[in-house]
């Protein structure tokens, strides 16, 4: 899935399923040491959870054609779309690439038909992705899981409700 946007260093950002040919640079993904605390899973337990979980679906974050990272979505018995799984890898972090695909991903999943709202959780004190959420438009709300934040999107008319919303 693809919307054009590209990361700071001018790379175009796109989601592409996880296949035979790009599951094992997906599942090398792995954060800076110092967000391991944050990051529960490397990205190869969530393409696990994807594969056996029968909730989550893992998306290869490309840049260029580099795999950048791994993000899922998934949708819970009460209807509601979760992102998830967020990891982008090392040395690419700090370009953008975040930012663009999880606007890719609000897009893609926002032009579904029964999609109202958009859901995420991360952990209070990683400030860094609470920056990142809220500036694509996810606020936090009162509810948590476990010792996660909440944070929603509202979607209107088959798009995310971002107020100003920045380019990568």
């Amino acid at each position: 899935m693809t919307l054009g946007l590209s990361d700071r260093a001018g790379r175009r950002v796109v989601l592409h399923e996880v296949n035979d040919e790009n599951w094992r640079a997906v599942a090398d993904v792995a954060p800076r040491d110092d967000q391991r605390r944050y990051v529960p899973a490397l990205a190869a337990r969530y393409l696990l959870l994807s594969s056996r979980g029968g909730i989550w679906h893992s998306l290869a974050v490309y840049a260029d054609d580099t795999v950048a990272g791994h993000l899922m979505w998934g949708r819970d018995e009460g209807g509601s779309y979760w992102l998830g799984g967020m990891v982008i890898d090392a040395p690419e972090q700090g370009k953008g690439i975040g930012r663009a695909a999880v606007r890719t991903l609000t897009e893609w999943l926002a032009r579904r038909e029964d999609c109202r709202e958009l859901r995420l959780s991360y952990h209070p004190d990683n400030t860094v992705a609470a920056k990142l959420y809220a500036s694509v438009g996810f606020q936090p709300t009162a509810a948590t899981s476990g010792d996660e934040v909440i944070a929603r999107l509202t979607v209107l008319d088959g798009h995310p409700a971002v107020p100003n919303s920045p380019s990568p």
